[in-house]
């Protein structure tokens, strides 16, 4: 019986033209080796199995190979190329600097590049995990490779680029490699197949592919895992059991059942996936992932960004047209902030669920966000306006980071609070607008407007006194006002200034809680002046929506600054002491028995 060889080690590329996925880098390396065109040292960086090793190997050989086929690769058949592949080559070392890092190592190295090559051209030296050497290791390796002999050449391999010294770096030709792609992985993957006489579904070679995140030595080893689980069947089936992957089909379930609104298979299907021991935060970041393809399929530009085999995408291309792109922005959102909360989360699973039961109202939300309310009078809008109460709590939540998105504009959907006209108490005049003067600016104008006429009518009109206007409403509603109500109202507003940007004017609002003096008089704490002022210029506003929203319009706020003691903190060693003695009179008297003084 053979041995068995892993399909990493038996399906290793040994032409550059064999190599998956890294046409950049061969394409140079072969035109620098047809040019004779060498650098005297090579660095080649990179995630782990994506060729870095290989690529050195074949370039060691090449550039040695004895009969240079005419598009830069190696015969294969000359006597240095079978050396090499035999593995007793005299002119190519490896060195491991993971496990020989040290001064010690790099001086034993240097000695050996002294000694010439033996019946080739070039002397290769191969040092992988370069990153792994000692500071003073790279020191010692410095002029080496800066002036090595005509004949040496190092090729230097790792993965942590950021860890090697710059002097190290401006020594080296930078070759950075790429993670293999998706459909590179998966067609590398069926070609061994049809080598070996296994059966496959392209499904689950691209669940390979995408579990290996980039690494085709990480694709190869699932792979051999699998066909040894399936019996030399790679199917779907098999690999998403194996590799422990939640199923395609469970997204797909899941998102019919949020376009139907159906809340009980959404929670049943969550519960069968944690039954089968997935994780909640797995779950919801592939879902999220769903969603995010689903958006990539709703336009045939960006279809090239979805990443999964023909039959998957067939699905995608199906489900993508029931969604509407609003629907996915918020679940996308909803999904987001439930991974950002999920592990500081008691509840993980409550957290999971409540952001399912979001998901499955949002298509109710746009709906009834949409209802046209044009159809009835306007004193019959305000009376049978709908139930906008599902839409103040999701809303917030939709648009938290990014905006809802619908595919029609959606129109101005009034608060559910019923605010009645204000019965003036004064009759308005309408003037003619060619008679009426045009104000001037006034700025800090906030409580007040001014008339004041223009400097050509000065002396033409008989009127030439203002008056300020009065900036607060008039009415007689004086309905019951509780506290609570107050604080409601008071944190709305709140909101709104929030909303419009007075940030100055915020702190008024958020430090300090009125204070009811007498039935329908508060009073509110302010730290300073400033602030006062600030709070004096918005009180119309203020107080004008308070009185018509709660309909009493005897409210009266007012704001007093508290005056708080300044208390003067010790800073000098002979306040430290008189501090200390005032609340410890012993104090003085060890200092005048001891005759102490200050530093």
């Amino acid at each position: 019986m053979d041995n068995f060889i892993v399909s990493a080690r038996k399906y290793r590329p040994a032409t550059f033209e064999t190599v998956v996925g890294q046409q950049h880098i061969t394409n140079t390396l072969k035109n620098a080796i047809r040019n004779n065109q060498l650098a005297q040292a090579f660095l080649f960086c990179g995630p782990r199995g994506v060729g870095k090793t290989t690529c050195a190997r074949i370039l060691a050989k090449t550039i040695n190979c004895e009969n240079l086929q005419p598009n830069g690769e190696a015969c294969g058949t000359c006597s240095t190329c079978l050396s090499f592949q035999n593995g007793n080559s005299f002119n190519v070392h490896e060195l491991d600097a993971a496990s020989n890092n040290s001064v010690d190592d790099i001086r034993s190295l240097i000695e050996q590049v002294r000694i010439p090559p033996q019946g080739a051209r070039y002397k290769v030296y191969i040092i992988d995990e370069v990153h792994m050497l000692s500071q003073a290791a790279f020191n010692a390796f410095l002029k080496t490779l800066e002036e090595p002999p005509h004949y040496a050449i190092f090729i230097l391999a790792t993965t942590e680029k950021h860890k090697i010294l710059p002097t190290i770096l401006s020594r080296c030709q930078i070759f950075d490699f790429n993670r293999i792609g998706i459909d590179d992985m998966a067609n590398h993957l069926a070609s061994i197949a049809k080598k070996e006489d296994i059966k496959y579904e392209v499904d689950g070679l691209h669940i390979i592919a995408q579990k290996a995140d980039g690494g085709l030595r990480d694709a190869l080893s699932m792979f051999d895992q699998i066909v040894s689980f399936s019996d030399a069947n790679v199917t779907y089936r098999s690999v998403i059991d194996n590799l422990n992957i939640l199923d395609y089909d469970y997204y797909f379930n899941i998102t019919d059942s949020l376009l139907t609104e159906s809340t009980a298979k959404t929670l049943l299907y969550f519960d069968e996936i944690l039954t089968k021991g997935f994780d909640g935060a797995h779950f919801i970041s592939g879902l999220s992932e769903h969603f995010r393809n689903l958006l990539v399929t709703k336009d045939a530009s960006t279809l090239k960004l979805l990443e999964v085999s023909e039959g998957i995408k067939a699905k995608y291309l199906q489900q993508s047209q029931a969604a509407s792109v609003s629907f996915l922005l918020s679940a996308m959102n909803i999904a987001n902030q439930c991974d950002l909360n999920y592990k500081l989360s008691k509840n993980q699973r409550l957290q999971v669920e409540l952001a399912l039961l979001k998901m499955c109202h949002l298509l109710s939300v746009f709906s009834l966000a949409t209802t046209p309310l044009t159809a009835m009078p306007d004193n019959e809008q305000l009376k049978k306006k709908p139930d906008t109460s599902a839409i103040d709590t999701l809303l917030p939540v939709i648009n938290n980071g990014v905006a809802m998105v619908a595919d029609t504009p959606a129109p101005y959907i009034p608060s559910p609070r019923t605010i009645e006209p204000v019965k003036a108490t004064t009759e308005i005049v309408q003037e003619p607008i060619t008679e009426k003067p045009k104000p001037s600016f006034i700025p800090n104008a906030g409580t007040a407007s001014i008339k004041i006429p223009s400097l050509k009518d000065i002396g033409n009109t008989p009127e030439t006194i203002t008056e300020e206007e009065d900036p607060y409403l008039k009415g007689d509603a004086k309905e019951p006002v509780t506290f609570d109500d107050f604080l409601r109202e008071w944190n709305t507003y709140a909101s709104k200034i929030k909303a419009e940007g007075k940030m100055n004017l915020l702190p008024v609002f958020i430090t300090e809680v009125p204070i009811m003096l007498q039935p329908y008089v508060f009073e509110i704490i302010v730290a300073n002046k400033v602030q006062e002022d600030l709070f004096r210029d918005e009180k119309p506003y203020f107080l004008n929506y308070m009185r018509s929203t709660l309909k009493n319009f005897d409210l009266e706020v007012n704001a007093r600054i508290d005056k708080q003691v300044a208390v003067k903190r010790p800073y000098t060693s002979q306040e430290k002491y008189q501090h200390m003695a005032a609340k410890n009179p012993h104090l003085a008297e060890l200092r005048k028995r001891f005759n102490l003084d200050f530093d």
